[in-house]
């Protein structure tokens, strides 16, 4: 038992909590939901009007639910395995709001905010929340604990990281700036809320077609392409226009249309690297953005000094920063 952790991944519209093997990261078990922090501080707003139960306590309890579901897939007793909560847990809607870091922020994780609540004794588990990072504009809540477990992981792998960028693609993609070991600077890109917002809400919705995000047409391709070469030629805000009228003049099919507009947004994101000659860039991309942001990065002329991280390995990134956080700063609690 002293060997495994349990690690929470607390979004905020995701949950997913996992029972690790420390010395291997294997995966033991998991419980994915979609109670994440926002909808859990939204129903504790509503019960503590009516039952006066604190935000923590509530939040413990919804927890606790999720690991006796997890305790019954896996069939072991998990009372006294300490849980690390990195994500949203941290923030002013979760269990506990946790300060950021700041910069420079070492990226083993020697630095980072954490806040222990002890177990009780209808909760017979250490928990330790990990605050998220902010400079003086930008903040990032989980994704320095991806960064630290995938830069641990590469570690291992004996990979030689210079002056760099890392790419997290996704609802809010981060540019992360690391240098000397430790994150510098990083922005955060709103690309994917602004697809959402623009596929589902926008004048645009009915001029697209959303299909998976897997496999493509050569015509879809080359309209992607077209939506990532459009950064040069006018503003973001004519361009998104033009998805309009590609389907109003049967320019595009709405399938293409789509992935023009996917194009424009990931160009425009991406723009902002082409004159960063000097840092080397590394792609960081599960499987669903991966193909994309790559094909972007080559039309970009950005794929000469691009390395691309192995999705297997994102995926496993969370778990080795939480296992990290936890051996750096609470060998205590892992005797």
């Amino acid at each position: 038992m002293k060997n495994y952790l349990l690690g929470c991944d607390w979004g905020t519209s995701s949950f997913r909590l996992r029972l690790i093997n420390r010395p291997d990261l294997q995966l033991i078990g998991e419980i994915v939901s979609q109670e994440g922090v926002a909808s859990t501080f939204t129903s504790w707003k509503a019960t503590s009007e009516n039952l006066g139960i604190s935000r923590e306590q509530f939040f413990r309890q919804q927890l606790k639910k999720q690991l006796d579901l997890l305790a019954t897939k896996v069939a072991i007793n998990l009372n006294g395995i300490p849980i690390v909560i990195s994500g949203m847990a941290s923030s002013s809607i979760g269990m506990a709001e946790v300060p950021y870091a700041t910069l420079p922020f070492p990226v083993d994780g020697s630095l980072a905010s954490i806040k222990r609540l002890p177990m009780q004794i209808h909760f017979p588990h250490d928990i330790l929340l990990i605050a998220g990072v902010r400079t003086q504009h930008d903040v990032m809540r989980g994704e320095e604990t991806q960064l630290i477990g995938l830069l641990a992981l590469l570690d291992t792998l004996h990979f030689t990281l210079n002056d760099s960028i890392l790419l997290f693609p996704g609802t809010h993609s981060k540019h992360i700036y690391i240098q000397n070991h430790q994150v510098v600077d990083f922005q955060t890109f709103m690309t994917g809320e602004v697809f959402n917002l623009m596929a589902h809400y926008s004048i645009l919705k009915d001029s697209i077609e959303l299909t998976e995000l897997t496999s493509f047409s050569d015509n879809e391709l080359e309209a992607f392409k077209s939506g990532v070469n459009e950064i040069d030629s006018s503003s973001i805000l004519n361009s998104l226009f033009k998805v309009r009228t590609n389907q109003l003049f049967n320019k595009l099919t709405k399938k293409e249309n789509a992935l023009y507009l996917s194009g424009l947004l990931i160009g425009t994101e991406l723009k902002s690297l082409i004159n960063q000659k000097q840092w080397e860039l590394i792609l960081c991309s599960g499987n669903n953005l991966y193909e994309l942001y790559k094909l972007a990065m080559n039309e970009l002329y950005l794929s000469e000094r691009t390395t691309t991280i192995s999705a297997d390995l994102i995926d496993k990134a969370t778990i080795a920063g939480q296992v990290k956080v936890a051996q750096n700063q609470l060998v205590y609690l892992l005797k």
